[in-house]
């Protein structure tokens, strides 16, 4: 889609999952921040040296998440990591700040000049394990966007997210509410698995495929096993886990398994 390629300058992007270490303050916490921002950048420099064409911080490891809020330390230690890796690499950057902080994660792309966020909420209410979500954030979120004159960052909305229940939603389905999002001004929808790094579902992403013309992220449970399954329906390819050691998302980032991927993706895409 154009937009796709405006964004990543291809066709079909590769975007690399950085899972920020716990930030000060949250529960697993402890480290320096600059220990913090040492390892997302070696991070960032692996993925993007290998051939990923973007990627999203996020603060995985802050758990147990708050519910849509979070503190100014969060904003500041977020948006410290954001800089020191823009300095780093070229490729665009994402933010997610979870859980469901969409407009922190908006303030922190910004502030360090980032290209777009994933948001979570941003239509329908779910139950979350931080808890009920039930209010849509397309509405605030938006008009913070305008407010900050912020249109340039776009917004990837997950739709039907991973980690939560959808029983408020059961009789809403995933192309409804893809269509949902796109009237509610998403600039791309998100795909997802039930849980981090469980495979997400090509016919479900076919669906969305078919429901609406904004570019479909893949957002969870990427392989190189499933990769050629999805790479028709999608435009975007979200990986984390699959890139750790063992494939498990808590882990250091492994080279070998990085550049399989890559490759994977440069057969399928006929090297972009």
């Amino acid at each position: 889609m154009r937009l796709i390629e405006e964004l990543f300058s291809v066709p079909k992007a590769l975007v690399g999952m950085v899972h920020v270490a716990a930030l000060p303050g949250t529960p697993m916490g402890g480290l320096p921040i600059s220990r913090i921002v040492d390892q997302a950048v070696r991070e960032a420099v692996t993925l993007t040296q290998a051939g990923f064409h973007g990627l999203i911080l996020e603060n995985m490891h802050d758990r147990p998440y708050l519910c849509r809020r979070v503190g100014p330390e969060i904003v500041a230690a977020m948006t410290r990591v954001a800089l020191a890796v823009r300095r780093e690499v070229s490729v665009p950057l994402g933010v997610q700040v979870l859980a469901g902080a969409n407009r922190e994660a908006l303030a922190v792309a910004l502030a360090a000049g980032a290209t777009f966020i994933r948001a979570e909420n941003f239509v329908f209410a779910h139950v979350a394990d931080e808890g009920l979500m039930g209010e849509a954030d397309a509405g605030p979120l938006l008009r913070y966007r305008r407010e900050l004159e912020a249109e340039h960052i776009r917004v990837f909305a997950d739709i039907k997210k991973k980690h939560a229940a959808h029983a408020l939603t059961a009789d809403v389905g995933l192309a409804e509410t893809a269509r949902a999002a796109a009237f509610c001004g998403a600039d791309a929808v998100v795909v997802s698995g039930g849980a981090t790094g469980e495979p997400t579902s090509a016919a479900e992403v076919g669906e969305v495929r078919a429901a609406v013309e904004l570019p479909v992220a893949v957002g969870s449970g990427i392989n190189p096993e499933n990769l050629p399954a999805l790479w028709e329906p999608a435009d975007v390819f979200i990986v984390g886990s699959f890139l750790k050691r063992d494939g498990l998302w808590h882990e250091a980032v492994d080279p070998s398994r990085v550049r399989l991927l890559v490759e994977t993706a440069r057969r399928l895409g006929n090297g972009c």
